[in-house]
């Protein structure tokens, strides 16, 4: 028996896209591709797929998942550096509740957003979804093993300085949305301008590329949850804003 791309994705919460990349770099080929271009995938490789869930829930990356499978390396060697990767989880787990707990003492007080000392806690101890890096890698391959290498040779103080810079140029959006300002209007276009290059630190978007990532912030709700923090409606502001930049400026 054997189920189709689409049955696999509903079936397992992984996207189509996730799955055909994870074909694509040979984790998970399919077991037979149609006429029309379709994958279907039999028993074993749901099997191996479940396999590939629970090690990408304990903290595993691709390459490393891959080789076990394969059993490539050593699977003491594997876990031995998982669990470091384990107790650097307990830490930001840690961090995330102390956020948590934070928050909930300021919406308590019933402290006004704006008046939050440092609106960047909200988000402290996050990090990206896996999955969506998955995703991120297959859109933009180049552009993100760019982004890889710059990120590597942050320091915790660098993170963090750049976690405030993000939330408080949000907040600025927030602000011209929340006045009504035209997304073409220029003050508007030199916020939109500070984010490009803000992005061009990690990796320097095509107008195309910069477009969709303005598209990811209002359809996956991932990015739109982080945006509606700050302001309901905010993503789709700047959605457009960043889209008035790419044709006026990047085309």
């Amino acid at each position: 028996m054997a189920w189709s791309i689409a049955d696999v994705a509903r079936m397992s919460g992984v996207t189509s896209r996730t799955l055909r990349h994870y074909d694509e770099i040979g984790l998970l080929p399919a077991a037979w591709t149609g006429s029309n271009g379709h994958r279907h995938y039999e028993r074993d490789d749901l099997l191996r797929l479940q396999q590939i869930l629970l090690m990408r829930e304990l903290g595993l990356g691709l390459k490393e998942i891959r080789a076990v499978l394969d059993r490539q390396v050593d699977r003491v060697a594997v876990l031995r550096e998982h669990h470091e990767r384990l107790l650097a989880e307990r830490a930001r787990l840690g961090t995330l509740a102390r956020t948590v707990a934070r928050t909930i003492t300021e919406l308590e007080e019933d402290a006004p957003m704006a008046q939050i000392n440092r609106p960047e806690n909200l988000f402290e101890g996050f990090e990206p979804d896996p999955e969506m890096d998955a995703e991120v890698q297959e859109r933009w391959p180049e552009a993100y093993e760019e982004s890889r290498q710059a990120s590597a040779g942050m320091t915790e103080a660098d993170i963090e300085r750049w976690q405030r810079e993000v939330t408080a140029q949000m907040i600025r959006f927030a602000e011209f949305m929340a006045a009504g300002t035209p997304v073409d209007d220029p003050a508007v276009q030199a916020e939109v301008d500070a984010h490009y290059r803000n992005v061009s630190r990690f990796w320097k978007p095509t107008a195309e590329a910069y477009k969709g990532m303005a598209l990811m912030y209002v359809e996956d709700p991932r990015f739109r949850e982080n945006f509606d923090r700050i302001a309901a409606g905010l993503a789709a502001y700047q959605r457009d804003a960043m889209g008035v930049y790419a044709d006026t400026r990047l085309s």
